[in-house]
């Protein structure tokens, strides 16, 4: 293997975003069928054969490589991350253990913050399967990491957006959102600030430490479809009062409506010294209207 290797468990966008910001580094990524080898090879890394729900097929990871990126999610049908526990155990076959492990989680991990500031100290009170998935998963790993002195980074992301990862269509439904003074406080990070947040994270993250992977902006849910909207000359969405919101709303989307929090980045910017590509969301959509 070269020096300079990297393994990603989950090699989807963020994955694929860090292979194109550093076309020298030697990526290897699990794909778990013929379609996703040929989207990993696409991007520029190298495919292993690996399923992270067969663990018979993960048996060849162990001392691939020094560094690890988990960015695969939980099954979104199981009760804590068997996923994670199969990386985990595949990892410390052959006695060749990585030496720094960064894991993409989830921001929904404190629950309902009553749109308090949040740091990364305050306990997790995750209130949907989902989030109490990516608990789990966090202290899988950070019990793995403790017992074999591997450095872990954790970066709790909240709502990641890009030109394609933006409420377009929601804002074409008309879907509702929630009249101002009810509506919940949200959090965004741009796919490419994630994908650089991860690469820093393995040099500069302190041993088994979390950081909110947020940006700067303070904005309530309501009026980030609206700007979208702006953005887009479309329609803003109606909005309605919350109690009728939680009889005329999709279960997936009450998740995130009845979560409110502001996150707080010092920790990240201090210890990571990232400097944001886009510092909020308005940068990013001022930047695409003057490319357009």
């Amino acid at each position: 293997m070269k020096k300079h290797s990297l393994l990603i468990a989950g090699m989807g966008d963020i994955g694929s975003r860090l292979v194109a910001q550093h076309p020298q580094l030697r990526v290897l990524g699990l794909a778990r069928s013929t379609e996703s080898a040929e989207r990993i090879s696409a991007s520029g890394a190298v495919p292993i054969a690996a399923d992270l729900d067969q663990r018979a097929s993960l048996a060849r990871l162990a001392g691939l490589s020094p560094w690890v990126l988990h960015l695969a999610p939980p099954p979104a049908d199981s009760e804590g991350d068997p996923r994670t526990r199969k990386l985990l155990a595949a990892l410390l076959k052959r006695g060749s253990l990585p030496r720094r492990l960064v894991y993409i989680s989830t921001s929904g991990v404190y629950g309902n913050c009553n749109g308090e500031r949040v740091f990364e100290h305050r306990p997790t009170a995750a209130a949907n399967a989902r989030a109490k998935r990516r608990v789990d998963a966090e202290r899988q790993l950070r019990r793995f990491a403790v017992r074999n002195g591997i450095k872990l980074t954790i970066l709790r992301a909240p709502g990641i957006y890009a030109a394609d990862r933006l409420p377009i269509e929601r804002i074409r439904k008309q879907t509702p959102a929630v009249q101002s003074e009810e509506d919940s406080y949200t959090n965004h990070i741009h796919a490419d600030d994630l994908a650089r947040l991860v690469w820093l994270a393995l040099f500069r993250g302190k041993p088994n430490r979390i950081y909110n992977a947020v940006d700067n902006s303070v904005k309530k849910m309501g009026d980030y479809f609206d700007r979208v909207a702006d953005h887009f000359g479309l329609p803003r969405c109606p909005r309605i009062p919350r109690e009728e919101a939680q009889k005329v709303l999709s279960p997936a989307l009450l998740s995130f409506l009845n979560e409110s929090r502001i996150l707080d980045n010092t920790r990240m910017k201090q210890e990571l010294r990232v400097r944001l590509k886009y510092p909020d969301v308005e940068s990013f959509l001022e930047e695409t209207q003057a490319r357009a």
